[in-house]
């Protein structure tokens, strides 16, 4: 059987969608989800409107249910569904029931084994309750943190025989063209539904995991590195991932974005002592963050600037004064400060190197890491690192969906449905 495309909709905008499956079609997609988010947001007519448009497309509603299984197929059926979800964390009974039901309907079960605990067991009693397609999938939260669903995709085929094996989770070309060689179906969100050029895009991984069975050559995943995905986002994409969180309330002096870990300094109002000093204690690629209470006269100049770029230190964060901008501009160091002042004060020696510091909200740990760009600057702990940046690309990758409606003539009103999300007063 030739490996099917699945693209999977997990967008709140029905408008949105329906404009997005068009183009899929026309790139040659097998199949259409109707996302869970999309459901929630616009119910069953989501499912509806899909089959009318596109009837000669198998139309997946991607329900994840957990219960009354034989309810939620017959109605998801009734509306025009060809495959429903039902969650493999479900009761057997749940299950048994749905199959039963679809078996009435003519449409099919699609068991998803998301957060399972056991997949490869699991997935076993699935077949045995007579489920249609097991799906291998790792959710976006998981992929937030760095999961992909490569490796337990090749524990399933390599224990399960006889039974349609579909894989998603944050799958892309490169990792689409992988999971081909094992599973059946491939289903792609963001990587279509996000592109600038969704057509080519379905069309381009649909070419990719074609006949890809029949090849061993072993395809290499391409992962990104976490310097590369910053180059993608900026401080407002990581602003909106972390819900507000972490921003460090100062102003760009100088230089372009930067990104690195913080070795923190506390001093008092003009003593540059120990921020001179983080100079020579700083690793390659730190970023230098300095509290000094929004002290008036400055810890930072010219010569301290200098110092830092033969040190290879990737920038300066300020809660207080910094001076000789001229000659900061002129060697476009990265800066950020809370004011500019001509005055510095002179070096006393108090404060600490490393300890913790408090900058307006945000607390910030040595070790932790700094994004900073015109916008401003952002603290992410270190524990939270590739969660933050995979979310905020995310996050990024959809707002260029927008911007794709919006240099198309769509207001961005029209574009996100806002009045959708307004409360109907009477």
């Amino acid at each position: 059987m030739e490996t099917k495309l699945q693209v999977a909709l997990d967008i709140t905008e029905l408008n949105t969608a329906l404009e997005i499956a068009e183009q899929t079609v026309k790139g040659g997609v097998d199949w259409i989800e109707a996302g869970t988010p999309l459901i929630k947001s616009s119910g069953l007519k989501a499912v509806q409107q899909l089959k009318q448009k596109h009837p000669d497309k198998k139309i997946i509603a991607d329900m994840k249910t957990m219960d009354t299984g034989s309810l939620e197929v017959e109605i998801a059926s009734k509306k025009g569904a060809d495959i429903i979800s039902i969650l493999g964390t479900a009761a057997d009974q749940t299950i048994k029931d749905a199959v039963q039901k679809s078996n009435e309907y003519g449409t099919q079960i699609m068991t998803d084994l998301i957060n399972t605990k056991n997949p490869v067991q699991r997935a076993k009693q699935l077949k045995n309750l007579g489920t249609d397609i097991i799906l291998v999938h790792t959710g976006i939260d998981q992929q937030m943190a760095g999961a992909n669903p490569l490796d337990t995709l090749k524990e399933i085929t390599n224990n399960i025989t006889n039974t349609q094996i579909a894989v998603a989770g944050g799958l892309n070309k490169q990792t689409a063209k992988q999971a081909a060689k094992t599973a059946d179906i491939i289903i792609v969100g963001g990587a279509i539904t996000r592109s600038s050029n969704i057509q080519k895009s379905t069309r381009e991984i649909k070419k990719a995991i074609k006949n890809t069975k029949q090849t061993t050559k072993q395809t290499t995943k391409q992962k990104q590195t976490t310097k590369q995905k910053i180059q993608e986002i900026t401080t407002c994409n990581l602003a909106d991932a972390l819900n507000r969180k972490g921003i460090i309330p100062i102003q760009q002096v100088s230089g372009e974005k930067t990104f690195g870990r913080a070795l923190t300094v506390k001093t008092m109002n003009g003593d540059w002592s120990k921020p001179v000093q983080a100079i020579d204690k700083a690793q390659k690629g730190d970023i230098i963050v300095i509290d000094a209470s929004k002290g008036n006269l400055a810890v930072w100049g010219e010569l301290a600037t200098k110092s830092a770029i033969n040190n290879n230190i990737n920038g300066v964060i300020i809660n207080g004064g910094i001076r000789d901008i001229k000659e900061i501009k002129k060697l476009k160091y990265p800066a950020w400060a809370t004011h500019t002042t001509p005055a510095a004060g002179e070096p006393k020696g108090n404060g600490e190197i490393g300890t913790e510091i408090q900058i307006g909200p945000t607390t910030i740990k040595t070790g932790d890491y700094i994004l900073a760009d015109q916008n401003g600057a952002i603290a992410i702990k270190k524990q939270k690192i590739n969660y933050a940046i995979n979310k905020a690309k995310l996050i990024k990758e959809n707002e260029d969906r927008v911007r794709s409606q919006i240099q198309q003539g769509k207001t961005l009103s029209k574009a996100i449905e806002l009045k959708k999300w307004e409360n109907q007063q009477r």
